[in-house]
């Protein structure tokens, strides 16, 4: 599974779980790229999209999107990183076209 991260998740996320095919927006030079076209793009090549923007679902209609999207609940990097093994499990779950939110514990 391709994996793309949005610019606003964290880049830990890439070099701690470094098994997985993770990109960067950055990386693909598509920084400052509008969420429809981005999302356009990254369909072409990723098979998962991850992202920290919550609003993605309201701005978006994903119901024609062949990319898995998982949304983090938070781009703090503490946060993401107490939460890297429900990351990488999302990730090895992933089916396309599926929405998952990470949910914050509630002791976090």
């Amino acid at each position: 599974m391709k994996v793309l991260l949005d610019e606003s998740a964290p880049r830990i996320i890439q070099r701690r779980l470094s098994d997985a095919a993770i990109r960067t927006v950055q990386e693909m030079g598509w920084a400052g790229i509008k969420n429809g076209d981005l999302l356009e793009r990254a369909e072409r090549e990723f098979d998962i999209f991850v992202t920290a923007d919550k609003n993605l679902r309201h701005q978006q209609n994903l119901s024609r999107r062949r990319l898995a999207i998982i949304v983090l609940p938070s781009n703090q990097i503490p946060i993401v990183l107490n939460l890297l093994t429900e990351i990488e499990q999302a990730i090895s779950r992933a089916v396309p076209g599926t929405y998952v939110e990470i949910v914050l514990p509630n002791d976090v």
